[in-house]
């Protein structure tokens, strides 16, 4: 194949574009990737932040069976993993699932650690700090948000329980949220982002070829056979219409086959003639 200029010419180009197109598909995906896993996590959050509202009268009033009741049916939602409050001190106060009820947390697990890595915990969190991924016992993608519970004037005020205004977070509420349908939405972009770019990749060569030849090839297909016509020695005959530099190529060669003809039949001509006689 690469002994003619259609392979040296159509494989190259094949070669660049696959190229170009796995770059760009890699590229698209981890950006769409990106997108869909922020407005996740900020779905989670704008979750969290439902939560905490709606358990903050229940917790005014120190209401724990109505703050049980809220937990219960908000992790009762699709999607919905886990949803546990931790007091102060690190012991669950509240959770969806009843044997985690004060059990300690270790403030050295991967849901804490972001605010207790240091001495003095960390009291305001970002929005993507906020968030962690991790696989439960079933193999489950969750993508878990911690978002602190701070002490607001109604809480430092409060007669039911008293908390001094200088304690800035009473707790930390944790929820868990599976990611099955956020990973299958991503499965389903990556396959119809592979087709798409599978059915350009193939347009766009079968483009390509069919250019290469009717601008290139074909014409030179055509310069050769008619070079190749003169040196069988069939004669010189005028050369085909050819586009742009070919044509050129062809008038060279035209002409200079056409003064070679001149030269090759002087010699014949002078033999007819006779020799002309040197004796005296």
């Amino acid at each position: 194949m690469f002994d003619k200029i259609a392979g040296r010419a159509l494989v190259p180009v094949g070669i660049v574009v696959t190229g170009f197109l796995v770059v760009c598909f890699v590229l698209l995906y981890a950006a769409i990737k990106q997108v869909v896993i922020r407005d996740s996590i900020t779905q989670a959050n704008n979750l969290a932040g439902v939560v905490l509202k709606s358990t903050r009268y229940a917790m005014m009033k120190s209401d724990s069976e109505l703050n049980s009741a809220i937990i219960r049916n908000i992790s009762a939602q699709n999607g919905v993993q886990h949803v546990r409050i931790f007091n102060k001190k690190g012991v669950v106060a509240f959770s969806s699932k009843p044997e985690e009820v004060n059990r300690q947390v270790d403030k050295k697990a991967e849901g804490c650690v972001v605010c207790h890595e240091k001495a003095a915990p960390v009291t305001t969190l970002g929005t993507m700090q906020k968030a962690r991924t991790f696989k439960n016992t079933a193999g489950e993608e969750i993508l878990a948000i911690t978002a602190p519970i701070y002490n607001e004037p109604e809480c430092a005020n409060a007669a039911c329980h008293f908390h001094p205004a200088e304690q800035r977070v009473l707790g930390t509420l944790d929820i868990g949220l599976s990611q099955e349908a956020t990973l299958h939405s991503l499965a389903l972009i990556r396959m119809q982002m592979l087709i798409f770019s599978i059915l350009t990749l193939f347009l766009t060569i079968a483009g390509v070829i069919t250019l290469l030849k009717m601008i290139v090839l074909v014409p030179m297909r055509k310069l050769q056979e008619y070079t190749e016509r003169g040196q069988e020695g069939n004669g010189t005959s005028r050369p085909p219409n050819l586009p742009y530099e070919l044509d050129k190529i062809a008038q060279s060669y035209y002409f200079i086959r056409a003064k070679l003809n001149e030269i090759e039949q002087k010699p014949f001509q002078k033999t007819e003639k006779g020799p002309v006689c040197q004796h005296k």
